[in-house]
C-alpha cells in the first residue's frame, strides 16, 4: 500500500474550523471538531489522487486492537468507506453523543 507523509493544516469544508497539524508525529486525516473528513487520496494515505473531492462524513467509530479509536468514513458523493485512527484531540465523545441524541430521537415511541 502506498502511504505518503503530509502534513497540512486545513479549514474544514463541514463546520469551518481552522485545523492544524499535529505534533506527536502523527497525520490529520479529519476535523477534530465534527471529525468529517474529505475524499482525497485514492489508491493510499497522502496520494492526494482522488477525484472526487466528496466530503466524508464519519458514520462510525470502530476500536482496533493495534490502532485504537478508528472513524470510519463515508464519502457523500461516491460512498467509499474509509477508516482513519483517530488523533489525540478527536471529539469522539462528542460524536457518540450526538449520534446516540440522534438515535434516541428516531426510535422515540410517542
Amino acid at each position: 500500500m502506498i502511504f505518503i507523509t503530509r502534513q497540512e493544516s486545513f479549514i474544514c469544508d463541514h463546520c469551518g474550523t481552522s485545523v492544524g497539524v499535529l505534533t506527536n508525529g502523527s497525520y490529520r486525516n479529519q476535523c477534530p471538531a465534527c471529525l468529517y473528513s474529505k475524499h482525497v487520496d485514492e489508491e493510499g494515505p497522502g496520494d492526494r489522487k482522488s477525484l472526487c473531492l466528496g466530503l466524508m462524513k464519519p458514520i462510525r467509530i470502530d476500536q482496533h486492537a493495534k490502532k485504537g479509536w478508528m472513524i470510519v468514513h463515508q464519502c457523500m458523493k461516491c460512498l467509499k468507506e474509509m477508516r482513519n485512527r483517530s488523533a489525540p484531540d478527536d471529539d469522539i465523545v462528542g460524536f457518540m453523543q450526538r449520534e446516540s441524541e440522534k438515535f434516541a430521537r428516531e426510535n422515540r415511541k410517542d
